[in-house]
């Protein structure tokens, strides 16, 4: 059952990191969690081996005699108390990484869920709090105060022109890095798709940022990114600040979104346990069954459209060359 149970929990999941936690000990945590529900279940039966024991002996004259039988008796040497328990160590991997001071959606694998995190080059959303006003050395608000000033010529317009400049710079960026042809059939379609992206590690490129709640000095701001770090998140909050002439400092860095696990999907600390852990791995797994299955369909709807096309086309050629030669004639 231990081991069955283990290969139930091979797969991807994701929890909720809170604020001022360091991912190592979230991590950890659930690392004790699964090594205590998976060892709580029935263990297998202990081995049994033949041996001989001794009965009643009876003595005549100087001999004993000692009676023995063959009997089937438990191996108590593989006994759990004996041996310990039957999984001592589960390695869980963890994806891309959030900072002590940040929170949201953190990936986490288990088992062959393992490999796939290094295939996790997706995007990512992020929820960021700033505040005008203040300048910090590391861009935080609980940073070292290197400067204050003046936000009340700021505007919700200024803003949104400052969040358009810096998009569209990004944009050119993400192009540069996607290494296809922008002229080609295959980067129209991979932009509708939303898949154009570069190949594998850059340097960070926001995809598509806007502001959420604006009430002076306090501003929320909704992004979208690719090879990001949250140190880089907060020195954007910082720039936005400066080119609006001003300061800003980010109070909060929240992730919301990574890949296909959004917040709905993240377990809290309360639900860090084998038997909610292993439900989260199977809808994973589920999910990924449903998203093959439809891109496989929409691959043989696209291949019978272009074959009737390609049918269509052979007629209309052959009648056209028919016409043809009937004016000939």
């Amino acid at each position: 059952m231990a081991i069955r149970t283990f290969r139930r929990l091979e797969g991807l999941f994701c929890v909720y990191k809170p604020p001022g936690v360091h991912w190592k000990l979230v991590r950890d945590s659930v690392e004790t969690s699964l090594l205590k529900g998976v060892n709580t279940t029935p263990s297998r039966p202990l081995p049994r081996e033949i041996r001989f024991l001794p009965l009643q002996g009876n003595e005549t004259g100087t001999a004993k005699e000692i009676t023995v039988s063959a009997a089937s008796v438990p191996v108590l040497s593989k006994h759990p108390l004996v041996t310990g328990p039957e999984f001592q160590n589960i390695k869980v991997g963890v994806g891309h990484h959030l900072d002590a001071f940040s929170s949201g959606v953190l990936v986490l694998g288990v088992g062959n869920g393992n490999k796939a995190l290094n295939n996790l080059h997706q995007t990512r959303d992020y929820t960021l709090e700033g505040e005008f006003g203040t300048a910090t050395d590391d861009f935080s608000h609980k940073g070292r105060v290197v400067e204050t000033t003046t936000y009340d010529h700021i505007t919700q317009e200024k803003l949104d022109k400052v969040l358009a400049m810096l998009q569209g710079a990004n944009q050119k960026a993400l192009l540069m890095y996607s290494r296809v042809d922008m002229r080609s059939q295959e980067a129209y379609e991979m932009a509708v798709q939303g898949l154009l992206g570069p190949e594998g590690k850059s340097l960070p490129i926001l995809t598509d940022i806007r502001c959420i709640h604006f009430q002076p000095p306090s501003f929320t701001l909704e992004v979208q990114c690719l090879n990001e770090t949250q140190k880089y998140l907060r020195k954007i909050v910082h720039e936005i600040g400066l080119e609006l002439r001003s300061t800003a400092v980010c109070k909060g860095v929240r992730r919301t979104r990574d890949g296909c696990f959004t917040l709905q999907d993240a377990l809290t600390r309360n639900h860090w346990t084998a038997t909610d852990i292993m439900g989260a791995i199977q809808q994973y797994h589920a999910t990924k069954k449903n998203k093959k299955k439809s891109s496989h369909s929409k691959n043989m709807d696209s291949r019978l459209q272009l074959e009737g096309f390609k049918i269509t086309t052979n007629e209309e050629n052959a009648t056209n060359q028919g016409e043809a030669v009937h004016t000939i004639k």
